[in-house]
């Protein structure tokens, strides 16, 4: 048969006029080709778009609502690949212009910083790399002692009480140690919640020190998938999502006394909802004292919100602190960050440094660039130690941040915007900040998260500036312009509540009996649009009936302290009798990056890891690597010839202890499913049905609810398959690209 001839009979056979078994052709191979198309075009699967009846009219089609604008960086997102792509004499260009030949007078940077800068002009770094700068200056802070006596009067009087505390009034480390001494502690446990698990961490151990405990004894934390408190524990440090779920165990939460809600300016989605709950709570319960502390001047909002309740300042130590902007804006922000840290430590009298960036690639990306820069300085320069800080790093490497730098050296802080407030670091005297955060945004007309690199809002700026004042009299290098923070940046950052995917929230709050969602007394109300998108995905999982009531398997998924998808795919699980390889992949997906390649040996990372790579795709590669772990007796020289991080795969075991206790709590069977990969893929369709996607004749996948164009991340399992259907667990959407995807 001629290629013409097959090429017309593969046409005919794909638009359905002729029948592959019915032709009999002279020729195998072409049987077997035709056989081959059939195959691939067989699958057809059919949307359900049939509303819930109590959802008629509201549903997303018919809505025609934005989601929050959010202001972002469009060159943001690809800084650090665009950064890894320069030649290696390019990267050297700027620190070869430095000089290098510094005298020894130097290492004391009070004798000849600013001989030193005069210098640099002098070669030419100026119209290069030294960054122009208007000064400012902020208001300086009040010294004060810090007033225990009235701040527990204060508690005593008022059933709720909006705290002010600058920074550095020990407001988050030092309140609570103050109500414990006042005798609260008789009356039921102190809560205290942190927007952020490494800070609920950090403090807690700070404070079990000053309290003269272990941690877990007296002093303790509770974080998703991590307690550490005991029946003796009395001050307990949380994440809000954390005391949100004890408030579904129990709602009047009687084995406490007093609930703090800390650094309540950030708004995150769980600390709005506590707002709402616990101004209900305090009308049932006289006894339950709240205080509700920020950093920031939200205080006025927050005491209308709370029946006009009593606003009380504690001063802090704060001195004043020079601001400085640059004359124009920058065009590659970490370039300038890079390059300030240095003419710091070059120039500047003692003192650390902190740097503000967006997430851990940058930071680890920072770090790099920021030693090898200092390595083609010599020994005449003073060292510069380097200390990164963001969740996924080893608590003990997380501490070095709090030790003080030697005599003669200078440490910098590369930090996310936890340093901003939840955790304060001395010594610091100098802040390099490029002016963005990593928000996470969530588009109810796609139904997608994406997170997006955005400018900060002026209060997040001045936060910032104000850990240079912590110690001492500091300096703040705003790497924008004045007019920037003037005209472009919002006054305070969106509430989360008004930006994120709400499925797990309208879930817990369903859970609670709270069913009229759109008339709630939210603070700040979130879209109509984005809370009917939730109970359409909850309607879809089965959790929600037709009158938008709980249902038997919505009241199990809500138990689950996990987005509703992994909740529904766990249950599933239970029921194809695959639950235990289940547990263990929604452990791993949950841990973060498993992988990592270091810079010197990326091609033997990449040939280990593509050793675990199973057909099936990703999900069942974390699979493969946990089940070896666990054959290796959980060993860590393993991990570490395998490139694989041995800290997430710990914290993934503790993620599947957790679950198993849940799934233990309530029977719910654990089963293995042996050597049928069918059974964990039905698992994985009945969580993520609808983030299937197939694949587009026009290059990557059409995503099947929108039709959304999207690619297999090229250090997935499946990036050289590409099979004809694939389910993902997240979309990147600064890139496109599907992580986590099997077929």
């Amino acid at each position: 048969m001629s290629s013409p001839e097959k090429w017309e009979m593969k046409q005919l056979i794909a638009s359905g006029v002729l029948d592959a078994k019915d032709y009999l052709g002279s020729d195998e191979d072409d049987d077997r080709m035709l056989y081959q198309e059939e195959a691939e075009e067989e699958l057809e699967i059919e949307l359900n778009e049939d509303e819930p009846a109590f959802l008629q009219g509201k549903a997303r089609s018919t809505a025609d609502l934005s989601p929050v604008r959010i202001s972002k960086n469009p060159e943001a997102s690809a800084l650090v690949k665009e950064r890894r792509d320069i030649h290696t004499q390019e990267q050297r260009g700027m620190v070869d212009a430095i000089p290098k030949e510094i005298n020894r007078s130097q290492e004391d940077p009070i004798s000849g910083g600013r001989y030193l800068m005069q210098e640099l002009i002098g070669t030419g770094l100026a119209a290069q790399s030294v960054l122009e700068w208007k000064v400012s200056y902020g208001k300086a802070g009040t010294y004060g002692q810090r007033l225990k006596k009235e701040l527990i009067n204060a508690v005593h009087d008022n059933q709720v009480l909006v705290v002010i505390g600058e920074t550095g009034s020990g407001k988050t480390t030092q309140v609570t140690q103050y109500l414990a001494e006042a005798g609260y502690t008789t009356m039921g446990k102190i809560a205290c919640t942190q927007p952020r698990r490494l800070a609920a961490e950090l403090i807690a151990k700070r404070v079990a020190e000053e309290f003269g405990c272990r941690l877990g004894e007296e002093v303790g934390y509770s974080i998703r998938f991590d307690d550490r408190t005991g029946p003796g524990t009395v001050i307990k440090y949380m994440t809000d999502g954390m005391l949100l779920r004890e408030i579904l165990v129990d709602g009047d939460l009687s084995s406490y006394s007093v609930v703090m809600l800390d650094e309540a300016h950030e708004r995150t989605i769980y600390t709005d909802i506590l707002f709402s709950l616990l101004k209900q709570l305090i009308k049932r319960r006289s006894d339950l004292k709240l205080i509700v502390t920020s950093a920031t001047l939200d205080a006025e909002k927050f005491s209308g919100y709370f029946f006009d309740c009593r606003i009380f300042t504690i001063p802090g130590r704060t001195f004043p602190v020079e601001i400085q902007h640059t004359k124009q804006p920058e065009s590659d922000y970490m370039d300038a960050a890079l390059i300030t840290v240095l003419q710091i430590h070059l120039t500047e009298p003692e003192g650390d440094i902190l740097l503000f960036l967006t997430g851990q690639e940058e930071i680890e990306h920072a770090c790099e660039r920021l030693h090898e820069r200092m390595k083609t300085f010599g020994e005449d320069v003073p060292e510069l130690i380097i200390c990164p800080v963001y969740s996924a790093l080893p608590t003990e490497v997380q501490s070095k941040i709090f030790e003080p730098a030697p005599p003669g050296k200078r440490k910098v802080v590369v930090a996310t915007n936890i340093a901003e407030a939840s955790i304060t670091i001395d010594g610091i005297y100098y802040v390099v900040d490029p002016g963005f955060a990593k928000l996470n945004v969530y588009n109810p007309k796609l139904g997608l998260d994406s997170l997006v690199i955005t400018s900060i809002s002026q209060a997040s700026a001045k936060q910032r500036a104000g850990r240079a004042g912590r110690t001492g009299p500091g300096k703040c290098y705003r790497l924008y312009t004045e007019s920037a923070y003037h005209n472009e940046m919002a006054p305070t950052t969106t509430p989360e509540i008004q930006r994120a995917n709400l499925g797990w929230t309208v879930l817990n709050m369903k859970a609670m009996g709270i069913n009229d969602l759109l008339t709630f007394d939210f603070m700040d109300p979130p879209a109509s649009q984005a809370l009917v998108s939730a109970m359409e995905q909850l309607y879809s999982l089965g959790a929600l009936d037709e009158e938008g009531l709980l249902t038997r398997l919505g009241r199990k998924m809500a138990e689950f302290p996990q987005e509703p998808p992994l909740s529904k795919m766990l249950l599933a699980s239970v029921d194809l009798g695959c639950s235990d390889e289940i547990l263990t992949i929604i452990a791993m997906i949950q841990t973060g990056n498993i992988f990592y390649r270091p810079r010197e040996k990326q091609a033997q990372a990449d040939r280990k890891r593509s050793n675990f790579f199973q057909p099936e795709g990703d999900h069942f590669t974390l699979l493969t690597v946990y089940e070896a772990w666990k054959a290796k007796g959980f060993s860590g020289p393993w991990c570490f010839e395998n490139f694989v991080q041995i800290n997430s795969l710990r914290r993934a075991q503790d993620v599947r202890k957790q679950l198993l206790g849940i799934m233990d709590k309530y029977k719910l069977d654990v089963a293995s499913a042996g050597n049928n990969p069918t059974k964990i893929g039905k698992a994985l369709g009945a969580g993520f049905f609808f983030h299937a996607a197939r694949k587009d004749p026009s290059g990557g996948y059409r995503t099947l609810a929108d039709h959304q164009q999207v690619y297999i991340h090229p250090s997935s399992a499946l990036f050289h398959q590409q099979s004809q259907w694939v389910i993902y667990h997240e979309i990147v959407m600064t890139t496109e690209y599907m992580r986590e995807v099997s077929r």
